[in-house]
């Protein structure tokens, strides 16, 4: 079925009845099949006492002591359930208790024990709500006559029985295949598999982004009759989708974009404007309008909807949307486009006096480059007279508003991050953290703009109390930026909390100030960037660390990348549609519902009861899918970044390097290779000179008669002794390095 008990439990709720026709078109449900599938299903779970008929309509039953869940295992055989909840406690679930569960799986987990203050509490499956792997990596072994695939990823505790459907299995033993689950156990038998790729006869044979695809799970082409629905969309845009729009196809319009050496068709999202109004300058952020282009519901929606997300591997884009939406949505020159408009009005201290949201047409006049604005920026004596204005358009953007929104940032407690890498998004991205770059700083800057778009539209959404969804971050962890801080004073950087309660904006940018002025900078800033947490999506307000901002913010400004982001153009798009601009309809004085002059002018409701209920219905069912949606990109998008790493030390396997020790435990002690950061470890086995203890009050390893140590922060000489690829592990010797050890370092702790 395409659906998943977690997406069809999602649309009901205990207090409403839903018909099954409604469940079928909120769940694409178009054919026989699989309306015969969800008629199973809910009889299943009316039988099982979680879902209640009345009168043909169904409803969600409250169960005591029943939480929804994300199995996470080990490989010893042990599992923890873990909710959604950021404060709520992990549930511990014994192999026995399992119910034929995988890892990774979203289940239904009933207490069985309460937890204490020293002890989880422990829980058993109750149902299998979403299957997390429905096919995964394995190697292939004879056994009896048969096949069995042996899953690489030795936390899914099983093997599968292989249908050989005709295929040669004998030629494939001990190769590294990808393996779709034709069906998970049911009672004593087995899954069973097949077959879907051999990749290689190892890991290290296979290209890396079939692995990071086949391990994640992750679509690599959309279904033929998806391609032809995008094929099918006009190509010309008709006059009456226009009526409504205001024209600002006068305007002087321009796009910055990377270099990009995109198989596919790379989408221009967002174009920019800049015009001298009323003794100030107002900003234009114009986004594509493809929202216009995807209606709810349809099979375009739903194909982006399963996505979630454009997923990044190297120059391998595995897009949101296919090539057809592309064409018609991309912001390129010399022709009108349908957007949406930001208009933002900025005072002389860079601080927003007023904004407008509107739909438009836009044409765009030049298509640059960051590298060529950086020329234009770099050279203006050489420019063209064409080009004049422009380049005057450009600086009085780049070089006097930016800074001046970039100072309102930082004045809040936000901080950026001296790093030469670079999310595919303009705003901040997945990292939820502006990353600054010394070659390449218009990047960063016009970030700026992004973020700023994403509070502009956020504080209006919220002002208005339309339902949205909001986009926040939360602070690191404590456990998380120990070592950090002391590997900073053991460098002789004075780093400190300025709070011992909590961690703030205001902290990591101090510490980046610090951290600047070391000569271990490149190290230090990229563990800070391992200490943030991922954004997450919510249905309310909720703060967002990196950006140093408490109220409501949202992702908006790609919605050809993010299904979030779309939303939230259609969102916008309902508020121009739907919204009452005036109290009744007799009444002669009516608000702008797209301006910042609305605010504290309405004291009704805008929507529609029956939408207003609607979209937020549909926001929380679908915040949960990104949020998970997003993890396995980033998961995905490091897993590549990890085996390109491994790849890269596996064949310099017996060179030596200069590393910075940034991690030890009683195992050994971990190394950055600064040149190249990347993460090896030493074993302690490895250390043949002495006997070393551990001493982890202060961060070390001490030989009991050299008096070596090795401590956070020691700079060492390393040897690639091996490299486990698949796992992207990188064992390391000592060749040179390390300190004296003091006499406190002695001491038993």
């Amino acid at each position: 079925m395409d659906f998943s008990i977690a997406a069809l439990l999602a649309h009901l709720s205990d207090d409403k009845l839903v018909a099954a026709k409604m469940l079928e078109k909120k769940l694409g449900c178009e054919d026989d099949e699989n309306i015969q599938k969800l008629q199973i299903a809910l009889d299943a779970l009316e039988k099982i006492g979680l879902v209640t008929k009345e009168r043909g309509k169904y409803r969600k039953n409250k169960e005591e002591s029943v939480v929804e869940a994300k199995l996470r295992c080990s490989s010893k055989g042990f599992c923890f359930a873990i909710q959604d909840e950021e404060d709520a406690d992990d549930i511990y679930v014994r192999e026995s208790h399992l119910s034929n569960a995988w890892n990774g799986d979203r289940v239904l987990v009933k207490i069985i024990k309460e937890g204490t203050r020293r002890r989880s509490p422990e829980g058993e499956v109750k149902l299998v709500l979403e299957r997390a792997n429905p096919s995964l990596l394995a190697q292939v072994k004879q056994d009896n006559g048969g096949f069995l695939a042996v899953p690489l990823d030795d936390r899914l505790l099983f093997e599968l029985t292989l249908r050989q459907n005709g295929q040669d299995l004998a030629s494939a033993i001990d190769h590294l295949v990808h393996v779709s689950v034709l069906r998970y156990p049911i009672g004593e038998h087995p899954p069973l598999g097949q077959v879907t790729r051999v990749l290689g006869s190892d890991a290290e044979a296979a290209a890396d982004t079939d692995i990071v695809c086949c391990k994640h799970d992750l679509p690599q082409a959309f279904a033929d009759a998806i391609l032809k629905v995008a094929d099918s969309l006009p190509t010309v845009i008709n006059p009456a989708d226009t009526e409504q729009r205001r024209d600002l196809t006068d305007l002087l319009t321009f796009t910055i974009e990377n270099e990009t050496t995109d198989h596919g068709l790379w989408l221009i999202e967002n174009a920019f404007t800049i015009e001298p109004i009323d003794q100030q300058w107002q900003i234009g952020l114009h986004i594509t309008d493809v929202a216009h282009y995807i209606e709810p519901d349809s099979s375009l929606d739903r194909a982006a909807k399963k996505r979630g997300t454009s997923v990044y591997l190297g120059e391998r884009r595995l897009p949101l949307l296919p090539d057809g939406v592309t064409q018609r949505c991309s912001l390129v020159s010399g022709e009108n486009r349908l957007s949406i408009s930001i208009l933002i009005n900025l005072d002389d201290k860079g601080q927003v006096s007023e904004f407008e949201i509107c739909p438009s047409v836009i044409s765009v006049d030049h298509a640059l480059t960051y590298q060529r604005v950086q020329t234009l920026l770099s050279n203006p004596d050489e420019v063209e007279p064409t080009q004049q204005a422009l380049v005057e358009r450009l600086q009085t953007l780049l070089l006097n508003l930016c800074p001046l929104i970039k100072a309102q940032r930082l004045q809040r407690g936000s901080f950026e991050i001296q790093f030469e890498k670079f999310t595919a998004y303009k705003d901040e991205g997945r990292k939820g953290v502006i990353f600054a770059s010394s070659t390449l700083p218009v990047r960063s800057l016009l970030s700026e703009l992004a973020v700023l778009a994403g509070i502009v539209v956020g504080k209006h959404l919220s002002t208005l109390e339309i339902p949205a969804i909001y986009c926040g971050q939360p602070e690191p962890d404590w456990d998380e930026l120990e070592d950090l801080i002391k590997l900073s004073n053991n460098l002789g950087l004075d780093l400190s909390l300025s709070t011992e309660e909590e961690v703030s904006s205001q902290d990591y940018q101090a510490f980046t100030l610090a951290f600047a002025t070391s000569s271990a900078q490149k190290v230090l800033n990229f563990m800070l960037q391992t200490t943030l947490k991922p954004v997450k999506y919510s249905s309310h307000p909720i703060p967002h660390f990196g950006l140093a901002y408490q109220e409501g913010y949202v992702h908006c400004v790609s919605p050809g990348q993010r299904y979030g982001d779309l939303w939230i153009q259609r969102v916008i798009k309902t508020l121009f549609a739907e919204g009452r601009d005036r109290r009744n309809k007799i009444a002669k004085n009516a608000v702008n519902l797209g301006s910042s002059t609305s605010h504290g002018q309405i004291n009704w409701n805008i929507l529609p009861t029956a939408i207003q209920e609607s979209l937020t219905e549909e926001f929380h069912a679908i915040i949960a899918h990104l949020n998970e949606r997003d993890k396995i990109a980033e998961d995905a998008e490091k897993d590549l970044e990890g085996l390109k790493k491994a790849e890269k030390m596996k064949a310099r396997t017996g060179q030596v390097f200069r590393g910075l020790i940034t991690g030890v435990q009683s195992y050994g002690f971990f190394v950055e290779i600064e040149d190249l950061l990347v993460e090896g470890l030493v074993h302690v086995s490895s250390l043949k000179d002495d006997w070393y203890e551990y001493r982890a009050r202060h961060s070390c390893l001490v030989g009991r008669k050299n008096r070596t140590a090795y401590r956070l922060g020691d700079e060492v000489e390393v040897e690639v002794k091996n490299v486990d690829y698949y796992r992207q592990q990188i064992d390391l010797v000592t060749v040179g390095g390390g300190s004296t050890a003091r006499n406190e370092d002695l001491e038993e702790d």
